[in-house]
């Protein structure tokens, strides 16, 4: 089973819906971590909102500390502006998504990268899974 990990600074954005996208979208078959290498207290709300738009409920979720032990476990590394902070192991497979900050953004706005996350999520499933 394919394992990603999606990582931004704070966890509770981008890379938390990202992870909860390809969870929903691979019905199982990825295993999906989400981290941040300076976790937040909670996840923004216009994400939990917008998420919720999708049937998808973000409202549990708790924004993780990066580990280098995530990064190791991963097959692919799906980074949103954490820059340095990542640890870098041979093998894996390293993408940058560049993408807008949800942070201090309303529900309007939230959508938007939330269409685009899916957009990317769908054709990371098609590389991950190419016969399903």
């Amino acid at each position: 089973m394919p394992e990603v990990l999606f990582v931004c600074v704070h966890n509770a954005g981008r890379s938390q819906m990202a992870a909860a996208l390809l969870r929903h979208r691979s019905e199982g078959k990825v295993e999906v971590r989400s981290a941040g290498s300076a976790p937040a207290d909670s996840i923004n709300p216009a994400v939990v909102e917008a998420m919720r738009e999708l049937g998808i409920d973000l409202s549990e979720e708790v924004p993780k500390k990066l580990t280098t032990d995530a990064v190791e476990a991963s097959d692919v590394v799906i980074t949103m502006g954490c820059g340095d902070a990542c640890p870098v192991f041979p093998g894996k497979r390293y993408l940058d998504w560049e993408l807008a900050d949800p942070a201090g953004r309303g529900v309007d706005a939230v959508r938007e990268i939330r269409d685009d996350i899916d957009r990317r999520v769908g054709v990371l499933l098609t590389e991950l899974m190419p016969s399903e």
